[in-house]
């Protein structure tokens, strides 16, 4: 049985990913990956007869190294070549499985589209290429998913090894409904598209799954108390599948509570309950704009006004919303003039 802490030293690799590229086994320029041939091993991953190329995303642990599974191990002892993030972190996690002899390349965000054309040249001689990420299923919130298009693009085979994945771990552990559920991985950090995304999570019904790094979390919580409210349903995830793994569940209140008065340790994943269903009827527009105009009359920013609209009259934010820009561009003399930001 593998220790759940083993992984520890996998981790804290704070190099930049700019890095990489100086660690890798192959030069630049002058690349040859003849030489290899697809392995039964390989074979089994489902890209076709021998000799065919293939690129293959391999899932790899999250947090415990005893998740990476047989096929995973497999896939990658008889790839021709793995593109990774890092290559010192993989080249770590293939030590600790006992994979020698593949070479390695770095394909990280900022090279991810100068890799696409020696990817789908080494697929289309028949090689074998693996893709993996630091942690968990490359593509999603990592580097992949350009590269795939392309290849899909060019008529190439694509196989995945399926694998750990921190967002669905939390969902399923969550408790909260998984019947529907939308993922929407790190916010923008700040700024109008920032704001744009809470609201649009804020409003959503499904089931939300978000990724946070733990110095912002607080600031997450926070903003997502005063979007959501402060009783929808939370569920706050982080270390998992290690030995100090945490779910914590409750009320967003309560989460942004706790994150702002203790240090928070690994990265996060946040699953957040869905809206509640709004009758869009039960309101007429009437009351809506009136309550809209004391407020702006009264010197209140927009986004104020209608947060405690919407609030008091329990429905979507977005309604309100859309009713006051119809009346900032008809009428400027609710108080708010054409074009301008009160």
């Amino acid at each position: 049985m593998i220790d759940p802490e083993i992984l520890e030293e996998l981790e804290g690799w704070e190099d930049d990913a700019d890095d990489a590229d100086d660690d890798d086994d192959d030069d630049e320029a002058g690349i040859d990956y003849d030489g290899g041939t697809v392995s039964d091993a390989v074979g089994s991953a489902g890209q076709g007869s021998a000799g065919r190329g293939a690129l293959v995303l391999v899932g790899t642990p999250i947090g415990n190294l005893g998740d990476l599974s047989p096929r995973a191990v497999d896939v990658l002892s008889a790839a021709d070549v793995i593109y990774c993030e890092d290559t010192r972190h993989s080249r770590k996690l293939l030590t600790h499985a006992g994979i020698s002899g593949v070479r390695l390349r770095s394909l990280h965000q900022h090279n991810e589209v100068d890799r696409i054309d020696e990817v789908i040249a080494s697929v289309a001689r028949g090689r074998t290429v693996a893709v993996v990420s630091d942690a968990g299923m490359p593509g999603i919130s990592d580097p992949g998913s350009r590269v795939v298009a392309a290849v899909a693009a060019a008529g190439l085979t694509i196989s995945v090894i399926p694998g750990p994945s921190a967002g669905l771990a939390a969902l399923v552990a969550s408790g909260l409904p998984t019947e529907r559920f939308c993922f929407e991985g790190f916010l923008p950090r700040s700024g109008k598209e920032r704001r744009s995304r809470l609201t649009t999570v804020a409003e959503e019904s499904r089931t939300t799954v978000l990724y946070e790094a733990p110095g912002r979390l607080a600031a997450t919580l926070a903003d997502l108390a005063r979007e959501c409210g402060d009783d929808r349903e939370i569920a706050v995830a982080r270390e998992l599948t290690k030995l100090h793994e945490e779910i914590w569940r409750g009320t967003v209140a309560g989460a942004a509570s706790r994150a702002s008065s203790m240090p928070v340790r690994g990265e996060v994943v946040i699953v957040l309950a869905g809206a509640p269903e709004v009758e869009m009827d039960d309101v007429a527009d009437g009351p809506l704009i009136e309550a809209l105009e004391v407020r702006l009359a009264a010197g209140e920013r927009t986004r104020g006004a209608v947060d405690e609209v919407a609030a008091e009259f329990g429905i979507a934010r977005r309604r309100v919303y859309d009713l006051a820009l119809a009346a900032r561009n008809d009428d400027p003399t609710p108080g708010v003039p054409p074009g301008g930001t009160r």
